[in-house]
Parts: structure tokens; C-alpha cells; sequence
């Protein structure tokens, strides 16, 4: 079977919190024949990571990889990559892909008021700035 994998699903199967859909959860994404997982699912995976689970950027980074690597996970790879460079900068996930999706949109810089964002994407090679 092949799926698409909801940010739940993802969560369920990384943290096993629910005795019940824990399992089930990673028996899908372990199973599947082919797990997309659209850039939404994974940066809302990272946000709920952070903010509910109260993870380090360390081990929300580890669960990225371990998707990535996963022989039956699909997702766009450059997109994640980019996301994992901010979030091991210090950053967020989501700014990282947003960043590199801005650029693959035809953008030339990435404009945001987060001043650490901004900061942190000059950091690592991108062409970022705050508008004041």
C-alpha cells in the first residue's frame, strides 16, 4: 500500500505516547510500500515535536533523518535537508523550508521579521534580510 502519512501518524509513530495508535502508527510507516510525506506533515511534525513534546532540536532532527533514511519515505529531500541545516543551527525547521522553497520559487531572499531566522539563514549560505 502506499500512503500518505498525516503529521498524527508521523507523531503516533515516533513517539509511541498512545498504547493503542503508537504501534499501529509504526507498523504503517515501517510496512508501507511508499509513505509520502508532504512538507506540511513534516514541518507541523516538527512544531508539535517541539512545542508538545518539548523535544531538543537534536532529537527532533534524529526523527527527520530517520525519515529520510527510511527506504519507503518520500519526500522532497532538498526541502527536508535545508530544514535540518536551520534547525541544527539553532533555527526552526519550517524557516529553513521556506526558505529553500522561496528560492526554488524564483525568489532572490528570503524577507522575515525574525531577526534570529534571518540571522541564522545569512549563517548558513542564504540570501536573507528583515524588511526594517
Amino acid at each position: 500500500m502506499k500512503v500518505t502519512a498525516d503529521t498524527n501518524i508521523l507523531v503516533r509513530a515516533a513517539t509511541q505516547d498512545d498504547a493503542k495508535q503508537g504501534p499501529i502508527a509504526r507498523k504503517l510507516v515501517s510496512s508501507a510500500e511508499l509513505v509520502a510525506v508532504p512538507l506540511s506533515a513534516l514541518c507541523e511534525f516538527c512544531w508539535v515535536l517541539k512545542v508538545g513534546y518539548k523535544l531538543s532540536s537534536a532529537e527532533i532532527a534524529n526523527s527527520v533523518r530517520l525519515l529520510l533514511n527510511a527506504g519507503n519515505v518520500v519526500m522532497d529531500r532538498g526541502a527536508a535537508e535545508a530544514g535540518l541545516a536551520l534547525l541544527d543551527a539553532g533555527g526552526d525547521f519550517a524557516d529553513g523550508v521556506i526558505a529553500h522553497d522561496g528560492q526554488w520559487l524564483g525568489a532572490d531572499v528570503f524577507m522575515s521579521f525574525d531577526k534570529k531566522a534571518v540571522k541564522l539563514l545569512q549563517a548558513t549560505g542564504h540570501n536573507a534580510a528583515h524588511p526594517d
